[in-house]
């Protein structure tokens, strides 16, 4: 099993920056990829972005491109999602997943962290 621990979320106004954090612990070894995730009151968990340990090849919901970057710290076992130009509808928890496989399918992720709240205020 993995364990996840996310942070970096708070209040923000529209057009700010943070910057969440994921670090990873346990059986890491089994972990292929990590993904960014979110689910705002009333509305399904959607993807957000994920990235390979490997490669770092990277994908991206619509919505977040241009403003939002996933990265990774091997050494450290860490995920970061670098989030620009925050709009008022990126208000969400964000939580961080891991998978076997390169994927935006929240089903085929098998652990997960407890999230964090991101609210962007307009």
């Amino acid at each position: 099993q993995v364990q996840l621990v996310e942070s970096g979320g708070g209040l923000v106004q529209a057009g700010g920056s943070l910057r969440l954090s994921c670090a990873a612990s346990g059986r890491t070894a089994s972990s292929y990829a990590m993904g960014w995730f979110r689910q705002a009151p009333g509305k399904e968990r959607e993807f957000v972005a994920h990235i390979t340990w490997s490669g770092g090849s990277t994908r991206y919901r619509d919505s977040v491109k241009g403003r939002f970057t996933i990265s990774r710290d091997n050494a450290k076992n860490t995920v970061y999602l670098q989030m620009n130009s925050l709009k008022p509808e990126d208000t969400a928890v964000y939580y961080c997943a891991t998978s076997g496989v390169e994927t935006s399918n929240p089903k085929m992720y098998n652990s997960w962290g407890q999230g964090t709240q991101v609210t962007v205020s307009s």
